[in-house]
């Protein structure tokens, strides 16, 4: 696997009227927005196109799949972000540094397609930010944030802080030490770990400067065994401290209102949902698939779907 600077401005041919596939790969998809999301915005182009649900971690099975000429792409995801990686010819810079792979796309040179992959959960984490907080300067720019968890969207929760969102330092917090410590390990290895704190009690909570920006990227249930009432309330320190900021809560699914959202709220900080890290990530990842830029794509008709959705579940 070669880890090169992919130019995205020529990763795909511009959009055509064939019908074309993709996939969203992965396990336990069902429920997912993606397949919607997508189905919007090519509708909006006109493109015959559509994403499939392919459940299943068979990664020789994907691959013979992206052999298909009117395949475009794929959405990757657990547990398939990191297995996938070895199997590309090309990864961009944010792929290879968050050591994940969300988006499979193709590259052309000289009649060939080179199978690629791209990481644009770290766009959609920034994007959410950016797009909802009308004043970073203010809110979290050249303050410290937090990630609360230890995987694959911490990583890359980690990545968008550090490189595009100022933050001075990043408190990592999480029940299970031993994957905040293989997170340490694995950005100081990459070259971006050194700003990285793990927050393991209250007391130490108590004595840090709040957050500006914070990323939970944990399931939402109740916390049981002490690691994770541990954990709640170190997040809830750090919550009620005068300085509020702004939390994007990564988990949507079954229901995007979770209980760290409501607690936030409650404490005066605004609570990003994590359907706006969706719809900015899936727009990115149709950036590399149709070639076109985030001006030529319906953002506000893509934004209008998903509100519609969450109206629906917030009903349920």
């Amino acid at each position: 696997m070669a880890t090169t600077q992919i130019d995205t401005g020529s990763v795909a041919s511009q959009p055509t009227e064939v019908h074309r596939h993709g996939y969203l790969f992965g396990l336990k998809i069902s429920a997912s927005m993606s397949p919607l999301l997508h189905k919007t915005i090519y509708e909006e182009l006109g493109l015959d196109w559509e994403q499939e649900l392919f459940e299943s971690s068979d990664i020789p099975k994907f691959l013979q799949l992206t052999q298909d000429p009117n395949f475009y792409g794929a959405s990757v995801t657990m547990p398939n972000k990191v297995a996938i990686m070895s199997h590309l010819d090309e990864v961009t810079e944010e792929c290879s540094e968050v050591g994940a792979c969300n988006t499979v796309f193709f590259r052309e040179e000289n009649g060939k397609r080179i199978l690629c992959g791209t990481n644009t959960d770290v766009v959609g984490i920034k994007e959410s930010f950016y797009q909802n907080v009308t004043s970073p300067d203010t809110i979290f720019h050249d303050k410290p944030a937090m990630v609360i968890g230890g995987g694959g969207a911490a990583r890359s929760a980690v990545y968008a802080l550090q490189k595009w969102m100022r933050a001075t330092k990043i408190y990592l917090v999480n029940r299970d030490a031993g994957e905040v410590e293989a997170v340490i390990a694995e950005c100081l290895a990459r070259g971006y770990g050194d700003r990285l704190v793990h927050v393991a009690t209250v007391e130490q909570a108590e004595a840090l400067e709040a957050p500006g920006a914070i990323v939970s990227c944990v399931p939402d249930f109740p916390p049981v065994t002490q690691e994770e009432i541990t954990a709640r309330s170190i997040i809830e320190t750090f919550f009620k401290k005068d300085r509020k900021g702004s939390i994007l809560e990564m988990c949507y699914n079954p229901n995007p209102y979770t209980e760290i959202g409501g607690i936030a709220e409650r404490e005066g900080w605004q609570v990003i949902l994590g359907t706006e890290a969706l719809i900015w990530q899936g727009l990115e990842q149709d950036r590399y698939w149709t070639g076109l830029q985030l001006h030529e794509l319906p953002v506000n008709r893509a934004k209008e779907v998903i509100a519609a959705r969450l109206s629906q579940i917030s009903k349920l």
